[in-house]
């Protein structure tokens, strides 16, 4: 009796493998014990009331008001690290299996099924995908919209679940509207009918103007990404080895099969089934390239650009590779004898699926990393575990900048019964991410009536060239190095890049002494200021 034959992925299969292996890992490490700035961000402000939030928007983080707005009842139902990421996981695990559905179509089900697994073995999906803000989200929004691109210019559907999907994504971040560069280059590519045409372009101008008034708004909040730099050659290659793996044996095979996709077509061995338009290369070819280009392009000009901007276009590479690797091997099952293809789509379906698995085992160490805290640039949970160990109910604190106020308002646990020394109005009821604080006059009768004073300060304002221009701020500098001295070193605590430190009030001489030789408060000093502590 013969042994049965081994059946190839049906395109259910193909799909469903990716979204469980990507949820899997999504929820492998997903408590990691803290959460950094921009996740703080998401839960103070989410836990907001509706009208609260919409007051913030007007002066702050407009961008990311929808999905606050989506994530304001999942933190009302359970406000923990689980339920902040797990909304994240779910995108990440549905992308995965958006970008297996296109291959299934585009080309064949196990070109989807290697497709939805690379992107799974991706650090830089992984990444995101245990982070509580947008970019999961949004990158599920563009792979979504890009495979109801794909059904309805091959077919007489019809464009608005597309438009609808597209203007969702925009409004979860307005930089995903760089994705319609890449479908406008596809359907020229695929020289689809004018009505086709029309039709997108309608989708796509609706969308558009649905976003004028949210682009508006956020270019009045520009600053808030004044930090970022102007990127070079150096950010490219970064995002060149995020999206095919690190420097190494991944990295190489993932762009030599990128790179056959991309090869004129080839008697018998094309990826894509006739009659079938546009093609897996002109759709996953401009995804991958088009929105990191423009965007490095117009960050030359205003730097905007940061690779979580564009992690949507990551969805265009594994595409990519799964195409290749399936053009070389139909290309060599062509010299296998007839009698001896029984089961050839089958094995070759499978040792894909384990060459994935090896290239994840090669990225493991990443993905493991990734899952600690060590990759975020601070853990506000072990600040907040810090104040709570070291204050005591009723002591005196100020937070230098006031910034660093992120962490008492994410983490209250740890700031129970401290006096907050500047705060004038709390954050929720100002509109503003961490409050209104006092005038600078008001500020320093309150600083001036305390012998013992608890200051928690950013790295950065440890640095002598820093001087800000807020009279506020200005004021805590100037009274904490006049009036007031370190208690003892022993009670100085560093915990990730913060500094908590206690000062008790200067003799009066030295307080004289002291007031004399400092510069006139409000003016620069000539030199670099030195540092209060």
């Amino acid at each position: 009796m013969l042994p049965p034959r081994p059946h190839a992925p049906t395109p259910r299969l193909a799909v469903a493998v990716p979204v469980v292996v990507m949820l899997a890992l999504g929820l492998w490490g997903l408590d990691r014990g803290g959460t950094w700035r921009d996740e703080a961000v998401t839960v103070q402000v989410a836990r907001r009331s509706v009208p609260q939030i919409w007051r913030l928007l007007h002066g702050v983080d407009a961008v990311h008001g929808l999905y606050y707005l989506l994530m304001h009842p999942v933190l009302a139902l359970r406000a923990d690290e689980v339920a902040l990421r797990l909304p994240s996981v779910c995108a990440a695990a549905a992308t995965a299996g958006l970008i297996a559905a296109l291959g299934v179509r585009l080309a064949r089900p196990r070109v989807g099924l290697w497709a939805g697994l690379l992107y799974a073995a991706t650090p830089l999906a992984g990444h995101y995908a245990q982070e509580g803000r947008s970019y999961a989200l949004v990158a599920a929004g563009v792979t979504g919209a890009t495979l109801l691109l794909v059904r309805a210019s091959a077919g007489r559907r019809s464009w608005w679940p597309y438009g609808v999907v597209v203007t969702l994504t925009c409004l979860l971040h307005e930089l995903a509207v760089l994705a319609l560069l890449a479908h406008a280059v596809t359907l020229a590519h695929a020289r689809v009918p004018g009505r086709v045409r029309r039709g997108w372009a309608g989708a796509a101008g609706a969308a558009v103007t649905a976003l004028i008034p949210l682009a508006l708004v956020s270019r009045a909040q520009a600053g808030q990404i004044a930090w970022l730099p102007r990127p070079g050659t150096g950010s490219a290659e970064r995002l060149l080895h995020a999206f095919l793996g690190q420097p190494g044996p991944v990295f190489r095979t993932c762009l030599v099969l990128a790179c056959v996709a991309l090869l004129p077509r080839l008697p018998r061995a094309d990826t894509s089934p006739p009659g079938r338009s546009p093609s897996l290369a002109s759709v996953a070819l401009p995804l991958a390239t088009l929105p990191p280009l423009a965007l490095l392009a117009v960050s030359q000009v205003r730097p905007m650009y940061d690779d979580r901007y564009v992690l949507y276009a990551l969805a265009g590479a594994p595409l990519l590779v799964a195409a290749g690797a399936d053009r070389l091997l139909s290309v060599a099952a062509r010299v296998v004898p007839r009698p001896a293809r029984t089961g050839t789509r089958a094995t070759a379906a499978l040792a894909g699926t384990l060459a994935v698995a090896l290239a994840f085992t090669q990225q493991l160490p990443l993905h493991r990393q990734d899952r600690t805290l060590l990759t975020r640039p601070d853990s506000l949970a072990a600040v907040s575990a810090l104040a709570a160990r070291e204050l005591r109910p009723g002591d005196a604190l100020v937070f230098l900048p006031s910034i660093g106020r992120r962490a008492a308002l994410s983490h209250p646990e740890g700031f129970r019964g401290v006096r907050d020394i500047a705060l004038r109005v709390p954050a929720p009821a100002s509109g503003t991410l961490y409050g209104r604080e006092a005038g600078a006059r008001e500020l320093r009768r309150r600083l001036l009536a305390l012998d013992r004073l608890w200051v928690l300060a950013e790295p950065y304002a440890l640095r002598s060239p820093w001087y800000p221009r807020n009279p506020t701020e200005r004021v805590k500098l100037t009274v904490v190095s006049e009036e007031f001295v370190p208690y003892e070193p022993r009670r100085e605590f560093v915990r990730d890049g913060v500094t908590l430190r206690l000062y008790t009030r200067r003799p009066a001489l030295a307080r004289a002494v002291t007031r004399s030789e400092a510069p006139r408060p409000g003016r620069p000093p000539a030199s670099p200021r030195p540092a209060p502590w």
